[in-house]
């Protein structure tokens, strides 16, 4: 197990380390922005790259994670139903079977995502990039899809998206938008931003609101006060953001929003991702299927 919590370090030798992991993940992200799919998920399996995943495998679908036990799997579910724009089901899986078949043909959900967050009871107590040494035979793992997969449509549309070019993690904040309930899931709706030019703000909308299963259209675009944002200088999650002169926030419904209700749900244990570092698939971005619809596998009747 490949784990970053190494609180026996000094504060200042702690600081060190966490720069010299960005610059060597910024690194890496050069290098893998340019290669195929399958030279990533490598260097992801095998702890070589752990940074962000925004950017990387052009052209192929990038999901969220969260990894349940059985016996409060089925309430997960149901808020994901009941809330589709920020937690769009692409796949769930059996229990035990960490190998995600539909999503990938050698996908393997204990290693193949860059970082993962380990909660118990709804408190965080590390950060690792391997989880196999935490895997039971009673936890579902659940894909949704991510906002990664428009932001390819949009790089391909001719569209700048500066936390890509910069190799950062897109901002991200909680807002006053409430999530409808499913037994202990509970929580506000957590956003994405990215700034485009008024000009720019319908083909941006438009272009999005073709992935449905990645989030759709903006939920809300310009004064972020609005969705109770009081400053956005100050992302709860990601990078600081880069909002330009003349420029309009425009904000996605987020894959962190799950993550809030799990950690308010408290189960024994939850998996997910780490923010802004996604598990990457074969799929293409054009969607789980022909009508979005979520990725099934029916020798496994998932």
């Amino acid at each position: 197990m490949r784990l970053f919590s190494r609180w026996h370090l000094e504060p200042s030798r702690l600081d060190q380390g966490r720069e010299s992991r960005a610059v060597s993940d910024f690194q890496q992200f050069k290098r893998l922005s340019v290669r195929p799919l399958g030279h990533v998920r490598q260097a992801i399996r095998k702890g070589v790259y752990c940074g962000q995943t925004a950017g990387l495998a052009p052209g192929k679908q990038q999901c969220n994670v969260a990894i349940l036990p059985l016996d409060c799997a089925m309430d997960f579910f149901t808020y994901c139903f009941r809330n589709p724009r920020p937690c769009p089901l692409v796949h769930v899986s059996d229990a035990g079977d960490p190998i995600m078949r539909p999503l990938g043909h050698d996908i393997d959900i204990r290693t193949d995502i860059p970082q993962f967050n380990i909660y118990r009871d709804g408190r965080l107590i590390e950060t690792v990039s391997d989880i196999s040494d935490h895997w039971r035979d009673d936890l579902v793992s659940f894909a949704l899809g991510c906002s990664f997969s428009f932001e390819d449509a949009l790089l391909s549309r001719g569209f700048r998206l500066r936390h890509i070019e910069r190799g950062r993690t897109v901002p991200m904040y909680r807002t006053n938008v409430q999530t409808r309930r499913a037994g202990a899931f509970w929580g506000p709706t957590v956003v994405s931003m990215r700034p485009f030019s008024p000009d720019d703000i319908d083909d941006v909308c438009e272009i999005t609101g073709r992935y449905p299963y990645a989030h759709g259209e903006p939920i809300h675009i310009g004064n972020p006060e609005r969705i109770g944002i009081e400053n956005l200088e100050k992302p709860d999650w990601g990078d600081l953001p880069d909002v330009q002169d003349g420029e309009l926030p425009a904000f996605w419904a987020c894959g962190v929003t799950p993550q809030v209700a799990l950690r308010n749900a408290r189960p024994s244990l939850c998996i997910t991702h780490a923010p802004g570092r996604m598990l990457i698939c074969d799929l293409p971005n054009t969607g789980p299927d022909d009508n979005g619809s979520p990725v099934r596998d029916s020798s496994h009747g998932s």
